[in-house]
Order: structure tokens, then sequence, then C-alpha cells
């Protein structure tokens, strides 16, 4: 194998890849990037045996059609520190050794060969679902926030992604929860798509949202019960789905909450920050005391002090007091779209809806704290 390539799209190519790979990994190989060079193209591919990465970019000259395996984190090291822009050749000497050659520096790394690289088969399902890159994006950063990091109860431990109907729509939904609080978010699809209901894992999703932020145009999405495809842009993430069942999150949609603040987004989040700053245990909760025109916050620490603070708010109902832990509320502000943010209540003691004016077809629920 011997090619030359444009050192800024290895380096890009090689970042993409390296995000998936364990950074201690029992199995040498797993923390290697598989390179292949055939067809006049180079494939850059990665793995930690329940995600696979591949992507496919161009290459200036390949010399010798080949492949080879080499530490991950060296290579990647490496290129980050070679002049950008210049051009890098990679060939391999022999069975266990690739030479990087890049102006007037010279490496040699060695190899493990492509044969032990495990191969995982990428068989999902004929249907395929094409959504919007930006719209799935979207999604996953409204759903991620609500993602539980409790493993005890693993299948909460990621997105629950599924088909839904609204008034003869199809959406394909997104919904995560800890328990203590839920977010959702969908988007439009065709009606006559088939999509089987996974849950896609954390690791997964820090991953495509990292590749969404950087692709534009369309994303196709394949997937049966135990395994999802991503493809977009030359790349193919895929990824095997949590084993477990998705508790039935439609009992905790609050259907009667009809007292409602409306808060400036950027005066509610600000505020929540200042306050907050007294207290370092989130079990301490922050106050909300509600009134018909104004919003008082208050944090109060038997370790550090108070703080407390009013903004304009507009309520259609009567005085209350509730309180929720305050990293919640920012976590929900930074997805809000829209310049005001909307509550809508039962009573002190029953989950909040919060809605964006600007997305329909988001929301998040809150349960409060008893403090």
């Amino acid at each position: 194998m011997e090619f030359t390539i444009n050192r800024d799209v290895l380096l890009q190519s090689i970042s993409n890849a390296y995000g998936i790979i364990e950074k201690k990994s029992t199995l040498p190989i797993l923390s290697n990037i598989l390179i292949e060079a055939k067809d006049s193209n180079i494939k850059i591919t990665s793995t930690d045996l329940d995600i696979i990465y591949s992507e496919k970019i161009n290459s200036e000259e390949i010399k010798r059609e080949g492949s080879t395996t080499t530490s991950a984190s060296i290579l990647h090291d490496i290129l980050r520190k070679i002049e950008p822009n210049s051009k890098v050749e990679l060939s391999l000497q022999d069975s266990n050794k690739l030479k990087i050659l890049s102006g007037n520096s010279k490496f040699n790394l060695l190899c493990i060969s492509s044969e032990n690289f495990p191969i995982v088969d990428d068989k999902t399902n004929d249907k395929i679902l094409e959504v919007s890159s930006g719209k799935l994006l979207k999604l996953l950063n409204k759903t991620k926030i609500s993602i539980s990091n409790d493993e005890t109860r693993h299948y909460l431990n990621g997105i629950y992604l599924h088909k839904i109907k609204v008034e003869n729509k199809s959406f394909l939904s997104g919904v995560a929860t800890d328990s203590h609080r839920l977010s959702s978010s969908s988007l439009e699809i065709e009606q006559n798509i088939d999509f089987e209901p996974i849950i896609l894992p954390k690791k997964t999703i820090f991953q495509l949202i990292n590749l969404l932020d950087k692709n534009t145009g369309v994303i196709k999405i394949s997937n049966n019960k135990s395994k999802i495809k991503f493809e977009m842009n030359g790349s193919i993430l895929i990824s095997k789905v949590i084993d477990g069942r998705f508790p039935d999150y439609s009992k905790v949609i609050p259907r009667d909450n009809e007292k409602v603040l409306v808060i400036k987004l950027n005066e509610f989040k600000n505020s929540i920050e200042r306050v907050t700053t007294v207290s370092s245990d989130r079990k301490e909760g922050l106050k909300m005391n509600i009134s018909k025109e104004m919003l008082q916050f208050l944090v109060r620490s038997p370790n550090s002090g108070e703080g407390i603070e009013n903004i304009k708010a507009k309520f259609n109902s009567s005085d209350i007091s509730v309180s929720f832990n305050g990293r919640y509320l920012i976590d929900i502000a930074s997805q809000i779209e829209n310049d005001s943010i909307v509550m809508n209540f039962k009573d002190a003691g029953s989950p909040v809806l919060i809605k964006d004016l600007s997305d329909n077809n988001s929301f998040h629920v809150v349960m409060p704290m008893k403090i």
C-alpha cells in the first residue's frame, strides 16, 4: 500500500473515526484504525465492536493498493502536528511497518495486519428512511439532555427512536428520560416508511451529533431490531442498539396543565445561572415563587447562603410556589428556539410541561422537587 493525500482531508477522516475507539481496550486491534487504499479511494474504518464507522476519502495518488491497521491515537497526533494543507505520503514497508512522510518529517509506525481487524455485518433493512441532517441533529440535541446515566436501568441510557402518527401525518420521534425529566422531539417523514422502534445508545448519539455537525443534506437511515445504520456523504455509521423495552412515556405527559407561565428566555436562563451559583448541591433545589406579573427565583444553601432574583413574567392563575433542579431548567432553556419559554402547571406537586413556541414538535416534562 502506498498513496499521497492532503493532510487536512486525512486528519478530518481520522478525527471522525477516532471518537469511536475506546481509550483503554483489552484488544490491541481495537486501538487501531483500518486504512485501505483501493479503486482511487482511501477508506478509513474504526470500531469498538458495538459501533463501526467507515469513511471514503479521495487520494491525490495511489501508487499501490493495499491495507493495514495502525495506532489511531499516534496517527491522529502526528497529523495534528503536521503543517496544515501539506501533502502526506503513507507507504506500507512490510507487514508491520507504516512509513509516513511529510516535509522534513518521517515516521515509522508499527502495524497489525488488516486481516485481524473485526468486520461487522452491515446488513440492516432494505427500506431506507431519508431525513434532513439538520432536522435529525435538532432532534438529537433536544432529547439528549434527558438521557439517564443510571446503568442499572440500561434501557434509559439512550434515545428511544420510533415512528408515530399525529393527525394523519407520520413522524420520527425521539424520547429520552431519566425518570426526573423527559424530552421529546419529532420530525415529519413519509407515511409509507417502516421504522423498527429502537433505543439508540448514548455513545452512538454523541458520535452521530459530531458527524451531523459537519454534514449537510440527506441522511439515509435503515435498521432492524439489533442495529441501525446511518449513511451520509461517503460515511457510514453502524451501531448496535440497546436491548430493552423503553417505558410507556405517554403516561407521564401532562394533559390538563392549564396554569401558564411565560418568561423571556434569556432572562429566565441568566437568572437561574446567577442564583444557583450559591449552591453546588443539586439536591438543594431552585424555588420558583410565581405571581401574576413576577417570578422570583430562590436558592438557599445551609453551607453558603442564599440567592434571590426577581424577573418579569406573565401568569394566568393565582400565586404558586414550586421547586426544581435548576440544572434541568438550564439544560431545557438551552434548547428553546423562541425568545420566550412557556411552562404549563397543574399544581405545585405535579410535573410541569415546558413548550417551545417556535417548535410545536418538541416538549419537555420536569418533575418538581420537595425542599
